[in-house]
C-alpha cells in the first residue's frame, strides 16, 4: 500500500471513528407486582412486555449486554424497585457518550396526584407518577409518593442524556388515570374469561395503601441516587417519545395477537410497537403511523366490551422525522406525512386548509403492503375543506386492495402560503421554515416583500403587501428597514413568512368556536388584575399595556375533550416566541377538562412591552382519538435559526368538519396613553 493510500485510509477511519464507536443501549422496566398493594391491582403483562421489547431490540442490532432489564417474574432480572431504577438510570447515563442511542422503556401502572413541589404545574394541577414495585400510598402532606417516579424526574434524566448529545427514545406503556381521579368510583366491569382477561393500567392515588399485611420485609435503605439537577435549556432535537395514552386515559393489557394460539398478555402499545417495527419503518413518524394502524381492530373490540371506558389514544412527541435508531441530526423529510383512508377509488385525508393544503396541490402517495414493501405514485388533491381533503387513487396503485396503510406527503409547500420576495440578488443563505410556510421569488406586481442587498452595509427590507404590512405593523415606506447582516435578514424573512401563515390561520378560524374552551388575556400590575378580555373579543383590536403593567394569557378547557393547542407570539423585534408548547420537542396536546372542573393553564408573556408592536396567535381544535397532536405549521423561526437540527412537528390529523378556535391579537407600536 502506498503512503498516499495509507493516509487516505487513516483519514477515512478518523472521519468514521466516532460513528463506529456509537453504542445502542436500553433500559427496560416492567412492574407487574405492587408488593405493598392488594393483588387486585397487580398486572400480568409487564414481565411479558419487557421480554418482547428485548427480543425486538435484538432484531434491531442491540447487543444483549447493552440491554438492562428490571422486572419481576423475569429470570436473571433485577427487581423494578424505585431505588434500583434510579441506580440503573445513573449507570446508563455514566456509560453514555456523545453519539450513542438510548431507549428508556417503562411498562406498568401510572397514577396522578397533586405535587406542590413541582415547578411546572399541569393544567389540571396533577403530576404523573410511574409506580415502581415498592410503591406505597402518599405521605400525610399528599405531595410525595414513596416508590413512585415523578414525571419531572423522568424529564431531568432525559435532559441529562440529551445534554451529552445522546439520542433518547422513551416508551411509556402506562397511563396516568386522570379520568379516574375526576369522577366517582368506577363501575364494576366484566374483564372477561380467565383465558382472555383484559386489565386496564392506572390506579387512583387513593387506592394505594402504605403497606399493611401485604407489605414485604424491606432491606435497609441504600444511599439514594440523586436525580440529575434541573438542567439548563437543552433542545430536544435528538428525542422521541411514545406514550400509550393521554393523561386522563387508561390503557389495556390483553392477549395479543388477538385469537392467535401463541397469544399472551401484552400491553397494547408494546405489542403494536414490536409489530410495526417488522415493517422496517424509515423514520419515527413511519413507526408511529404503523402503531396507529394496528389499533382500530383492537379498539373496536374493546369498545363493545367496555362501552363506559374512554379507550387510549397514543401520543408521540419529539423529532419524528429523523431516521429510526440513529443519532443523525438531519431529518429524512421536512414535510408532513398524513395517513389516508381508502374507499373504492378515493383516498380521504383528515387534514385540510388549516394544515396547509389547497385544491390541486401535488402530493406523493405511498401504499404499504403487508410485507413492508411500499409502492408510490404522484397525484393531486381534488377537494380541500377546512379539515379534510380528497383525491383519486392513482391508476398505478389501483390494484393494491390489500395495502395495509396509505399515506400522503405534499411534494412542495402551497403557493398561497408562500412569502413572495422580489430581489435582484440571491436571498440570504440558511433560511429554515417548517411546512407550510415558505419563501418564493416573485415579480414586483406579485411580491409581498422586496429585498435589496447592500453588500457590506447589510440590506434593505421593504414590505410591499398592505395586508402583510398591517399584520407586521411595519408600514410600507419606500425606504424600508435596514438590516445589519445576512443573519438578521434571514431572521426577518423567516418571521414574515411565518406571520403570513399565522395570519392565514387566524382568518380561516375566526368564525369557529369550541364549546367550553376559552382564552383570556389579563393585564396585571404587581398585586392585582387591572383588566381582562377574551382574546376573541379583542382579536383585530388593541389591548394596550401601560408602564408597570404586564400581560398573562389564561387558557381554560372545559370542552370535555383534549385540545390540540398552539400559542405563538411575535415581539417588537419580529422574533417569534413559542408560548405553548414552550419546548418544540413537546407535544401540544392540552389536557381534557369539563365545565365543572376545567383544565386551566396560565402563561406569562414577558416579551410584551408597553407601547411596542406585538402579535399573539391562539389556535385550537379538539384532538382526534388515536392521532398525534397538530402544530398547524406554527413553529418558531427563532428556534429553527438557533438550532438548525430541531425540526419538530406533530402529525397533522384533524377530524372532518371539526370545531376550531382561533384569534390573532395585535398591539400597535404607538405609545400607550
Amino acid at each position: 500500500m502506498t503512503i498516499a493510500a495509507r493516509l487516505m485510509l487513516l483519514l477515512v477511519l478518523l472521519a468514521t471513528g466516532s460513528n463506529a464507536a456509537a453504542v445502542q443501549r436500553a433500559l427496560l422496566v416492567g412492574v407487574s407486582e405492587l408488593v405493598n398493594q392488594p393483588q387486585a391491582l397487580w398486572l400480568q403483562a409487564p414481565r411479558n412486555d419487557v421480554m418482547l421489547m428485548r427480543q425486538t431490540l435484538m432484531k434491531q442490532g442491540f447487543a444483549p449486554a447493552d440491554v438492562t432489564v428490571l422486572a419481576d417474574g423475569v429470570a436473571g432480572a433485577s427487581l423494578p424497585e424505585a431505588q434500583r431504577i434510579n441506580e440503573a438510570l445513573s449507570r446508563l447515563l455514566e456509560q453514555s457518550r456523545a453519539g450513542d442511542f438510548v431507549m428508556l422503556y417503562f411498562s406498568g401502572h401510572g397514577t396522578r396526584l397533586r405535587d406542590s413541589t413541582k415547578r411546572y404545574q399541569e393544567p389540571d394541577g396533577l403530576a404523573e407518577n410511574f409506580l415502581a414495585r415498592d410503591a406505597r400510598g402518599t405521605d400525610s402532606s399528599g405531595g410525595s409518593l414513596p416508590g413512585g417516579l415523578r414525571d419531572v424526574d423522568f424529564d431531568r434524566w432525559i435532559r441529562a442524556f440529551l445534554g451529552k448529545n445522546v439520542f433518547v427514545w422513551s416508551v411509556f406503556d402506562t397511563c396516568s388515570a386522570a379520568s379516574m381521579t375526576r369522577s366517582a368510583a368506577q363501575a364494576v366491569e366484566d374483564t372477561g374469561p380467565a383465558d382472555d382477561e383484559v386489565r386496564f393500567r392506572g390506579v387512583r392515588a387513593g387506592q394505594l395503601t402504605g403497606g399493611g399485611q401485604l407489605a414485604v420485609a424491606q432491606p435497609p435503605a441504600a444511599p439514594t441516587v440523586a436525580v440529575p439537577p434541573e438542567p439548563n435549556s437543552v433542545p430536544r432535537a435528538r428525542y422521541v417519545a411514545f406514550f400509550a395514552s393521554e393523561s386522563h386515559q387508561v390503557t389495556p393489557e390483553l392477549r395479543l395477537p388477538r385469537k392467535a394460539r401463541n397469544a399472551q398478555p401484552q400491553g397494547l402499545l408494546t405489542w403494536a410497537v414490536a409489530e410495526a417495527l417488522q415493517q422496517k419503518p424509515a423514520t419515527w413518524r413511519d413507526l408511529f403511523n404503523g402503531v396507529l394502524d394496528l389499533y382500530p381492530p383492537v379498539i373496536e373490540e374493546l369498545e363493545s366490551r367496555f362501552p363506559a371506558r374512554e379507550l387510549p389514544s397514543p401520543v408521540a412527541e419529539g423529532n419524528l422525522d429523523l431516521p429510526i435508531f440513529s443519532n443523525a441530526a438531519a431529518p429524512l423529510s421536512t414535510r408532513p406525512v398524513w395517513r389516508a383512508e381508502r374507499a373504492g377509488g378515493s383516498l380521504t385525508l383528515k387534514v385540510g386548509l388549516l394544515d396547509g393544503l389547497e385544491t390541486g396541490q401535488e402530493v406523493r402517495i405511498v401504499a404499504t403492503l403487508a410485507d413492508g414493501i411500499q409502492r408510490t405514485a404522484q397525484g393531486r388533491l381534488a377537494q380541500v375543506d377546512l379539515g379534510s381533503a380528497r383525491l383519486a387513487v392513482p391508476a398505478t396503485l389501483g390494484d393494491l386492495a390489500q395495502a395495509t396503510s396509505w399515506s400522503v406527503t405534499p411534494v412542495a409547500e402551497p403557493a398561497s402560503a408562500a412569502l413572495r420576495v422580489r430581489s435582484d440578488s440571491v436571498l440570504p443563505a440558511g433560511i429554515s421554515l417548517d411546512y407550510p410556510a415558505s419563501i418564493r421569488a416573485a415579480a414586483d406586481t406579485q411580491a409581498d416583500v422586496r429585498w435589496v442587498d447592500l453588500g457590506a452595509a447589510g440590506g434593505r427590507l421593504e414590505v410591499l403587501s398592505p395586508a402583510l404590512a398591517a399584520a407586521a405593523e411595519a408600514g410600507a415606506a419606500p425606504a424600508g428597514a435596514v438590516v445589519r447582516d445576512a443573519a438578521e435578514a434571514r431572521a426577518r424573512l423567516q418571521a414574515l413568512a411565518q406571520l403570513k401563515w399565522m395570519s392565514r390561520l387566524a382568518e380561516l378560524a375566526k368564525e369557529g368556536r369550541i364549546d367550553g374552551f376559552d382564552a383570556v388575556l389579563e393585564v396585571r400590575d404587581e398585586s392585582r388584575v387591572l383588566r381582562s378580555a377574551d382574546v376573541r373579543d379583542t382579536a383585530g383590536g388593541t389591548l394596550l399595556l401601560r408602564q408597570g403593567e404586564r400581560a398573562e394569557l389564561i387558557v381554560r378547557n372545559g370542552s370535555g375533550h383534549s385540545i390540540d393547542l398552539v400559542v405563538v407570539g411575535i415581539d417588537a423585534q419580529g422574533i417569534l416566541r413559542a408560548v405553548y408548547p414552550e419546548d418544540l420537542g413537546e407535544a401540544n396536546r392540552f389536557e381534557r377538562g369539563t365545565r365543572e372542573a376545567p383544565a386551566s393553564k396560565r402563561f406569562a408573556l414577558p416579551w410584551l412591552k408597553p407601547g411596542r408592536a406585538a402579535r399573539l396567535l391562539v389556535l385550537a381544535t379538539p384532538a382526534q382519538a388515536r392521532s398525534a397532536p397538530r402544530l398547524f405549521g406554527a413553529g418558531t423561526a427563532e428556534a429553527a435559526t438557533n438550532a438548525p437540527d430541531l425540526r419538530v412537528r406533530g402529525q397533522l390529523t384533524p377530524e372532518r368538519d371539526r370545531q376550531v378556535y382561533g384569534a390573532m391579537l395585535r398591539w400597535a407600536s404607538a405609545a400607550a396613553p
